[in-house]
C-alpha cells in the first residue's frame, strides 16, 4: 500500500461544528420564543436533534478505517472490525436525488449485513474510498 494513501475516513470537522452551532442557535431561539408555544416546541426538538447528531457524528470518528485486523467501522455503539474474510462485496451505489447524483459506499458481509456510507460519513467522495480499499486489497 502507498505510504501516502489515506487509511481512515470521517465526517469533516467543520461540518460537525456547523451542526453543533446550529443546535446552539436553535436552542437560543427556543428560549427566546416566549409567546409562541408551538414554535418553542419545534425549535426545541430541532435543537436537541442537531446537538445529538453533531455529538454522535463527532464521537463516531473515524467512521471507517483500514487497520491491521481489517476494516474498522465505528458507529454509535462502538467499533466493529471486519477482516477481509468476512467481507463479501464492496461497491458504489449511485442514484439521482434532488436533481443530482449521490454516491454511497456499500460493504456487504458474509453474514448478510450491509453497511452504507455516504459522503457525509466519509468526509470525501465514496469513489476515492473505494479506490483506497481496492489498493489495500479489500475488493476483488
Amino acid at each position: 500500500m502507498n505510504d501516502f494513501q489515506q487509511t481512515n475516513w470521517a465526517p469533516q470537522p467543520a461540518g460537525v461544528a456547523a451542526l453543533g452551532i446550529g443546535g446552539i442557535v436553535m436552542g437560543i431561539a427556543c428560549v427566546m420564543l416566549i409567546t409562541d408555544t408551538p414554535g418553542r416546541v419545534l425549535t426545541g426538538v430541532a435543537a436537541v436533534g442537531l446537538l445529538v447528531f453533531a455529538t454522535n457524528s463527532w464521537l463516531a470518528r473515524p467512521k471507517l478505517a483500514i487497520t491491521d485486523g481489517g476494516l474498522a467501522v465505528r458507529g454509535w455503539r462502538g467499533v466493529t472490525t471486519l477482516p477481509k474474510s468476512e467481507i463479501a462485496n464492496i461497491r458504489i451505489t449511485e442514484f439521482r436525488r434532488l436533481g443530482r447524483r449521490a454516491r454511497m459506499l456499500e460493504i456487504d458481509t458474509v453474514d448478510d449485513r450491509l453497511r452504507v456510507f455516504t459522503r457525509w460519513d466519509l468526509g470525501t467522495d465514496p469513489l476515492a474510498v473505494l479506490d483506497a480499499l481496492t489498493e489495500a486489497g479489500y475488493t476483488r
